[in-house]
């Protein structure tokens, strides 16, 4: 299972052949560079690359109208006056003699990207196409765009693969107003988009790219859209490969009064047709005296000095962060599985290196003396085993793992206090089921522990929470979205070690999607200790979230219990004062 490449040269062919300032950006470079930089981090011949072939004009036809895609043939034959002219009858676009043969192209990669993934023959993939696609709509291109290649995409795996329900996340500094159009009243496609918005002031300034723009019909709840109302591109440097994200940017300037302000009111349009919204409670309430529309900039229009400024800040913001060197260099091996022998029959990912090495004696030996549990053959060797794969992780020998151990808890201090002895500036604790902490664990600030399926909801200290396991897939995901991980990224750990102890009550399902979202707060440096109480199908099925695949499906939503909502209600309200990343409103 491997991450596909689709590409074609022939996508750079098209260009603009008459002056236009507003469409000269929309050049070949921008595809060209994006391939540059993959072959030069060594990427391209790390992934199955795949030719981008033409749409037919049948799969064009599964979003745009007969005559539109007759139009955009025609263009081939079409003089330079000629196509100035058609281009003139669309906002931000022009059209080549090349185009129609670039656009069917950009289709077709992504057709190929999407039967490559549903067939099996790829885990997941990457389409560079040229021209792009989300702001054309059935009849008409707009926005540099000729066809809706993620809209035709999206149509064709309903219609070839069977797909029942599609989520498309858009990202992008523009509003795709034209996936929107088409998806707009179609409950079998969850259309999602960030974008920048400024109130309406910036491009494609249309009413419909606000919060309150949530679909029609039967569509309603399935368009969602986060307006941005500043620009907060230098707030995106977790964009960059695997640098560690640093999410903890002071609750109360203005940029994240305005970042609240949005989510907030997508939060509103939204918690009519969403049950998992409803549950979260109302939300707060922002301090008028930062947050209110006196305090907004005037509009950017497009064209004036103050958009030029604005894309110029952007374009040199985006260049800083491709020029950054990674923090965490990519390590020679992805995951690695050290198991002991009561798991040795059990079947890892062909990519998952299974760790065979040990510590040296000297080094296990020193480190068992900590706990008596770990003076047993068993355990012994088991630690000698996760003191090797820790060791390469803090190293920059192995990105991650999973290990497996008869003694977790004494296992799980001694990964602790390694980490905080080696390199590890900051250790973030996931503990699951009955493991408790050190009570001789220095206070410092360098270590945070996380409890779940502790005794009560309790802030014991600012590094230190007990959370009880909810009880159902709402509850569940409440306590991880809304407290574990705002947590784990506001302490910005330099190694992350989940442990399921015994008794840790979590469904292989919910292990997994645990593991595979704490990824991200260290950079991907996370080991994970298993309790060799625990069935071995969890530790592979740990071992392939820890690889990248996705976490098993956590089942049906059911709603998260009153008694689960407060009690993580109040304990959210005990940390906030410590914890930036909880602070969801600007103080009064």
């Amino acid at each position: 299972m491997r991450t596909a490449l689709v590409y074609h040269e022939e996508m750079t062919a098209a260009r603009l052949l008459w002056e236009d300032p507003e469409c000269e950006i929309e050049r070949p470079e921008r595809l060209t560079a994006a391939l540059e930089r993959l072959q030069q981090g060594g990427l391209e011949q790390r992934c199955l690359q795949l030719a981008a072939r033409e749409a037919s004009e049948a799969e064009l036809g599964l979003v745009h109208s007969p005559e539109y895609v007759s139009l955009l043939r025609g263009t081939q034959a079409l003089s330079t006056e000629e196509l100035q002219a058609l281009s003139g009858q669309y906002d931000a676009v022009y059209f080549h003699p090349s185009t129609f043969h670039c656009a069917r192209l950009a289709a077709g990669a992504a057709l190929q990207l999407v039967d490559a993934v549903l067939t099996g023959s790829a885990h997941n993939g990457l389409a560079l196409v040229r021209p792009p696609g989300h702001h054309s709509q059935r009849a008409a291109a707009n926005g540099f765009c000729v066809f809706n290649n993620v809209a035709i995409a999206a149509k064709h795996a309903q219609q070839k693969h069977g797909l029942q329900r599609i989520l498309i996340v858009d990202w992008d500094v523009h509003h795709g107003q034209g996936i929107q159009y088409i998806f707009e009243d179609d409950p079998s496609v969850l259309y999602f988009s960030w974008h920048r918005y400024e109130h309406g002031c910036f491009w494609p300034y249309l009413r419909e790219s606000d919060a309150d723009a949530v679909g029609l019909g039967q569509g309603r709840g399935f368009t969602v859209n986060l307006p941005w109302n500043q620009d907060l591109t230098q707030r995106l440097g977790i964009l960059r490969g695997r640098c560690r994200p640093r999410l903890s940017a002071s609750p109360t300037s203005r940029s994240c009064c305005s970042a609240l302000e949005s989510i907030q009111s997508v939060r509103a349009a939204q918690a009519p047709h969403w049950t998992s919204l409803q549950q979260q409670g109302p939300a707060p309430l922002l301090d008028p005296r930062t947050c209110s529309p006196e305090g907004r900039r005037p509009p950017v229009l497009p064209g004036g000095p103050e958009f030029k400024a604005a894309e110029a800040q952007t374009s040199a913001v985006l260049r800083s962060l491709l020029d950054q060197p990674h923090l965490y260099p990519t390590p020679p091996v992805r995951t690695a599985a050290a198991l002991t022998a009561q798991d040795a029959a059990l079947v890892l990912p062909p990519d998952v290196l299974r760790q065979e090495g040990s510590a040296p004696q000297e080094e296990t030996q020193a480190w068992a003396r900590l706990h008596e549990a770990l003076a047993e053959d068993t355990a012994f060797i088991a630690l000698g085993k996760v003191l090797h794969l820790l060791n390469g992780i803090l190293d920059g020998q192995v990105s991650g793992g999973i290990a497996t151990t008869p003694a977790a808890a004494a296992t799980l201090e001694v990964a602790i206090r390694r980490g905080l002895s080696h390199r590890a500036q900051r250790v973030l604790c996931v503990a699951a089921g009955q493991l408790d902490r050190p009570p001789d664990l220095a206070s410092d600030g360098r270590n945070l522990w996380l409890n779940i399926r502790g005794k009560e909801a309790a802030a014991l200290s600012t590094f230190h929470v007990s959370v009880p396991l909810p009880g159902t897939t709402g509850g569940f995901l409440s306590c991880i979205l809304a407290l574990v991980l705002p947590l784990a990224y506001g302490f910005q750990p330099d190694l992350v070690l989940v442990a399921l102890g015994p008794a840790h009550g979590l469904q292989d399902p919910q292990a997994a999607l645990l593991a595979a979202l704490l990824r991200g707060p260290a950079g991907g440096r996370i080991l994970v200790l298993v309790e060799q109480e625990s069935t071995s199908q969890l530790a592979g099925v740990l071992a392939r979230v820890l690889h990248g695949e996705a976490p098993p499906s956590l089942g049906p939503f059911s709603v998260a219990s009153p008694e689960d909502l407060q009690a993580l209600i109040r304990l959210r309200g005990q940390l906030e004062a410590q914890w930036k990343m909880l602070q969801v409103a600007a103080p009064s």
